[in-house]
């Protein structure tokens, strides 16, 4: 464990507990812990990693932004569903993507694990997408990526960081009951 590693996961589990409370905190916050996790994936040579985070560090500035869209009487972006073809494009594309993403990484790059890491990243960039959006799926797509994670990264010996997606998951199943509790109804 570094500091670095130390760091980034006390500010990522602050991150997605402020995004369970809807606190558009989470996004500042966010885009240091992505940043640092950046770093961090960067020196263990998961490149498929370092672009995800990268990425993540748009949709942090991305989320913030779409979350001061259409708010509510109390300031808030109101929680609702994606719709079936949402979520089938949604899956399409990052299972597309993800495949294309693997393929170069396994190719181009000495990346140590590409097709798990390629995978994981695209479907954690849907995820992460509807987060932004405020739809609440992005919960359950959440739990099964960071579920998968914690394995990915205790595979690898990286303890620290698959302790904190294993808090992740748990913050994600509480984020999936409270965001489906506070979601818009359809009219």
């Amino acid at each position: 464990m570094t500091p670095l590693e130390i760091i980034a996961s006390a500010l990522g589990i602050t991150s997605v507990w402020l995004t369970v409370r809807q606190n558009p905190l989470c996004w500042p916050i966010g885009l240091v812990m992505v940043l640092l996790y950046a770093w961090f994936f960067f020196d263990a040579r998961l490149y498929s990693l370092v672009l995800l985070h990268g990425v993540f560090a748009a949709m942090q500035l991305y989320g913030w932004w779409q979350w001061r869209q259409d708010v509510d009487a109390n300031g808030k972006r109101p929680v609702s569903g994606a719709g079936r073809n949402e979520i089938l494009i949604g899956l399409g594309v990052a299972l597309l993507f993800g495949v294309l993403l693997g393929l170069a990484m396994d190719r181009l790059t000495e990346a140590i694990h590409p097709w798990p890491d390629a995978l994981l990243t695209a479907f954690s960039l849907l995820a992460q997408l509807w987060m932004a959006l405020k739809r609440w799926q992005c919960w359950v797509l959440w739990i099964v990526v960071d579920v998968l994670y914690v394995g990915f990264f205790a595979f690898q010996g990286y303890w620290l960081t698959a302790g904190l997606y294993a808090v992740f998951t748990m913050l994600a199943v509480l984020g999936l009951r409270e965001w489906r509790a506070s979601r818009v109804q359809p009219a």
